[in-house]
């Protein structure tokens, strides 16, 4: 138990008799989180973490066998779920944490009750001509060169895009910095496991009910995608927030809060 604790850097709050499961996306780390976290601790008990290789997790326990797809960081979600003996969580994924926590499900459907997807996305490549997921190769080969030449250029370069919102440049400034203090030798290969997935037909294979968030203008996924997601996943929902960018938990907390409250509360 010490150990999958410290490999992941779990840390929980809230004393409520539910669990809420947070899982952070590229790039970031569960500080990714704190904006809502005090909408939810009131009546829930959250469990943070970062995955291996991302924020203060254990990096000696990085393997790039374990973690070439996003199998490796499923498994060690399920070992956090066991290591606190939890079942029938509500697990809270952004981006590319949505499809982790989906795999997880797919394992074993006892550990969650419900899931909110932030910004899903289960391929980011075109696949002409039944699906737009944004991107055609060229762009991800693009995007993963920069990576992995300037990661620190890469992170300058699309923190503003990714939050497109101007009037608020401190959180550019705050995810520009989470980016930069990551390690450029790791994330680029989690980046590979994020930009060249594809799990479209394992989203068939989910029975977990999920709320499906996604922002009105998203540079990273696009709405078509969220459609696609609310199409291909069995008891879902989706709702379109009025927003731009891929972090809503920051830029619109209290609205992010809200939806997730209703859902999981079951309020309409």
């Amino acid at each position: 138990m010490k150990n999958i604790i410290e490999r992941n850097h779990i840390t929980v709050v809230g004393t409520g008799k539910e669990t809420i499961v947070l899982g952070h996306g590229f790039g970031c780390d569960q500080n990714v989180w704190r904006y809502i976290i005090p909408y939810l601790e009131k009546d829930y008990r959250l469990v943070l973490f970062d995955y291996v290789g991302s924020g203060k997790s254990d990096k000696s326990q990085y393997n790039i066998e374990r973690y070439r797809n996003l199998d490796g960081y499923a498994q060690d979600l399920i070992e956090i779920l066991d290591c606190f003996e939890i079942r029938d969580a509500i697990f809270i994924g952004h981006s590319v944490s949505s499809m982790i926590g989906i795999l997880s499900s797919i394992h074993n459907s006892k550990y969650f009750k419900k899931m909110v997807l932030i910004g899903p996305s289960p391929r980011y490549i075109n696949d002409e001509p039944d699906y737009y997921g944004g991107f055609n190769h060229q762009d991800i080969n693009e995007i993963l060169t920069f990576m992995e030449m300037n990661f620190l250029g890469w992170a300058s370069a699309n923190a503003a895009a990714l939050i497109d919102n101007p009037d608020k440049p401190d959180l550019v400034e705050q995810l520009e910095n989470t980016f930069t203090s990551e390690e450029p030798g790791i994330m680029k290969y989690f980046a590979r496991a994020t930009f060249l997935s594809d799990y479209r037909k394992e989203l068939q294979l989910v029975t977990t009910p999920s709320l499906i968030l996604q922002c009105s203008v998203d540079s990273i996924v696009p709405l078509e995608v969220a459609e696609y997601m609310k199409n291909n996943l069995q008891n879902s929902d989706l709702k379109i927030l009025d927003s731009r960018g891929h972090y809503p938990h920051l830029s619109m907390p209290k609205q992010t809060a809200e939806y997730i409250l209703d859902y999981i509360k079951g309020r309409e």
